[in-house]
């Protein structure tokens, strides 16, 4: 059988679908398991060195003393984790928050011990914008597919507003090669979480390069990257 007639689901994004670690009666320790195993999927695969060293270190070295960088979703906080890493090692001094709608999130990262300047806190990125905070740095890493067309415009919005310097969106690009290659390998590294049930769906609800850049408000940029992945990018006016 041709492989491209067996999932050909993935010519339309899937905005349906529900993730399992999103479902609210899903198992809790599947649940902290898959926040877990964050780190080694994102070390793998989400390519955040690379965004670091093309768009986030330009632009700390232009920031004289203390930065500030958000992110959107934060997940098991392993983003954060990393960039303080880089960070640290050029020599950057930057405070970092991370938010998450979901309190089971925000309860797993509160149960490990993090530098001073990492927090986290429950949130929408719609609660920090009504309070006009504002951050250097807005990011997120696997937000978009969990969201809508018209909440991909809010929290887009949102971000502007948030951001004094850079808005910088990391996501899966949806592709049947990036879909058979997941369900081939995920299954041998990622057992006793949600990685893999939850990657498949993940795939199949995220946009493709074109379809992301017809969706994005005005201003904002998207380019793929390696390996399957869409970086969406928002730079505010210079006043």
């Amino acid at each position: 059988m041709n492989p491209d007639s067996m999932i050909s689901f993935l010519s339309q994004r899937d905005e349906d679908l529900t993730e399992w670690m999103d479902r609210p009666d899903c198992d809790p320790g599947l649940l902290n398991n898959t926040y877990a195993q964050f780190l080694r999927i994102n070390k793998l695969l989400s390519g955040w060195e690379g965004i670091y060293e093309e768009h986030i270190k330009p632009v700390l070295a232009t920031i004289e003393g203390r930065a500030t960088i958000l992110d959107i979703g934060c997940g098991g906080g392993d983003i954060l984790r990393l960039l303080d890493e880089l960070c640290k090692r050029d020599g950057f001094t930057v405070e970092f928050t991370g938010i998450d709608p979901d309190n089971r999130a925000i309860e797993f990262v509160n149960s490990y011990t993090w530098p001073d300047n990492i927090t986290f806190t429950r949130a929408h990125s719609s609660d920090l914008a009504a309070e006009g905070r504002s951050f250097n740095i807005v990011i997120s890493n696997h937000l978009m597919h969990h969201l809508d067309d018209d909440q991909l415009k809010v929290v887009c919005s949102d971000a502007e507003m948030l951001a004094a310097d850079a808005v910088l969106f990391s996501d899966i690009e949806r592709s049947r090669i990036g879909f058979l290659l997941f369900a081939t390998i995920a299954p041998l590294l990622f057992r006793n979480s949600y990685i893999v049930k939850d990657g498949l769906i993940s795939i199949r609800r995220s946009y493709r390069l074109t379809e992301l850049r017809n969706e994005l408000p005005g201003g904002w940029m998207a380019n793929r990257r390696f390996p399957f992945r869409l970086l969406a990018s928002y730079k505010p006016a210079t006043p």
